[in-house]
């Protein structure tokens, strides 16, 4: 009788032993997926150019002196080190992609990217990167992310004068460089998107095949581009735009896309007079829509009366820029931001005021991100939020 039933217990533990090893095998199993989206990848390893002593801004600078003092003003030289961007990188939901527009260079950047575990973006499929460059993963957006390639210097002329090899090619000095970072759109997960739409805005606008990104953030200039050298028609290379600061010590240049146009306010009132105010703004400049990039950003514009002892009597705030509900799903709610060309007005009625002095102070300013949010992230009193791109202040007397 033992001998009976002896053999489908031993058989059944002999299937049980099967299926743990084929359930274990299972979820040990990985499929490495490669890359595919062009915003997943870095600019592949640049070695350095023959008559360079390395990559970094500094060195170009010996030369380039111009244009590394500009370049020192620009958010691209911040790019990196921007307390916000390093503050989202720190978060979970932070994918390993976002570095790509930051650092573009793979020289930049201490791991290399090989894949996807089972398609997973938050499973890279890392290997350190034996070339791994850490003072030039401080420089952010640096000379060589636009200017280096296959131990060439890519430049709008071909100069055989430079102790460099330089190789003209205007096409990769294009737009379609600037774009590649500042039109990346994609909803990565539920509840994460990446949403900057600056090229698909200029494309859709008034200025396409007219002007691009170059010919209003490099305007041109006539200069020698290398100490003793003829002058010739250069590039500026501090990349003017919203003008706000990225560091308490940043002082981006500063281009405005926006055109004011206040309306008159008298000297003097009586009591039964109303004043009616109104300003007009207009994105006379920008071909694209303002504001645009990080859907964070926003405008405000604001009017208030004080009287002579600085009590506020009436206020008003307009806002310009998107809402966003990021949880459960990223969506987003609305957005009042500008089209080029678009203009909007703005005005503040106030019922008649009793005697005395007033001031009527109006600005308009623009925010990267709210101060819950600079909170939240935890960037400190110091970090910049806004720039002031118009203000002004009337005063006039009620009788």
């Amino acid at each position: 009788m033992r001998n009976i039933y002896s053999l489908p217990i031993i058989s059944g533990l002999i299937v049980a032993l099967c299926i743990f090893y084929i359930e274990v095998y299972i979820e040990d199993f990985k499929v490495i997926v490669p890359l595919k989206n062009t915003w997943e990848f870095a600019v592949p390893h640049q070695e350095i150019p023959q008559g360079l002593v390395s990559l970094s801004a500094k060195d170009c600078g010996v030369c380039h002196v111009q244009h590394y003092e500009e370049w020192q003003k620009s958010t691209h030289a911040n790019a990196w080190t921007d307390m916000q961007f390093q503050a989202e990188l720190k978060k979970e939901s932070s994918p390993f992609m976002c570095i790509n527009c930051h650092i573009p260079l793979q020289n930049q950047q201490e791991y290399i990217i090989k894949g996807l575990e089972n398609g997973d973006i938050y499973q890279p499929v890392k290997e350190k990167n034996p070339h791994f460059d850490a003072a030039l993963q401080l420089e952010g957006i640096t000379c060589a992310s636009c200017h280096v390639r296959d131990n060439m210097i890519i430049g709008p002329t071909g100069s055989t004068l430079a102790p460099h090899p330089v190789k003209k090619d205007n096409n990769h000095l294009s737009e379609k460089l600037c774009i590649g970072c500042h039109n990346a759109t994609a909803v990565i997960t539920p509840t994460l998107a990446c949403s900057f739409q600056t090229g698909d805005e200029w494309k859709a606008g008034p200025f396409y095949n007219q002007k691009n990104c170059i010919s209003c953030h490099m305007p041109e200039i006539n200069r020698s581009v290398v100490a003793g050298m003829p002058a010739r028609k250069s590039r500026f290379h501090s990349f003017p735009a919203s003008g706000i600061p990225k560091s308490p010590t940043h002082h981006p240049e500063h281009l405005e896309s926006l055109t004011f146009n206040p309306s008159p306010i008298k000297k003097l009132y009586s009591t039964t007079d109303s004043l009616l105010f109104s300003i007009t703004l207009t994105n006379a400049h920008a071909g694209h829509r303002v504001p645009t990039g990080n859907p964070e950003r926003f405008i405000i514009t604001e009017m208030k009366i004080t009287d002579d002892n600085g009590q506020e009597i009436s206020k008003k705030q307009e806002r310009i820029g998107e809402h966003w509900e990021w949880h459960p799903v990223v969506e987003k709610i609305s957005d009042n931001n500008l089209d080029p060309g678009e203009s909007r007005t703005y005005s503040l009625k106030q019922k008649p005021l009793s005697k005395g002095k007033y001031k009527l102070s109006v600005s308009v300013s623009k925010h990267r991100l709210t101060p819950e949010s600079a909170k939240y992230n935890k960037l400190g009193s110091d970090y910049p939020l806004l720039f002031v791109a118009w203000e002004k202040e009337y005063e006039f007397v009620v009788k």
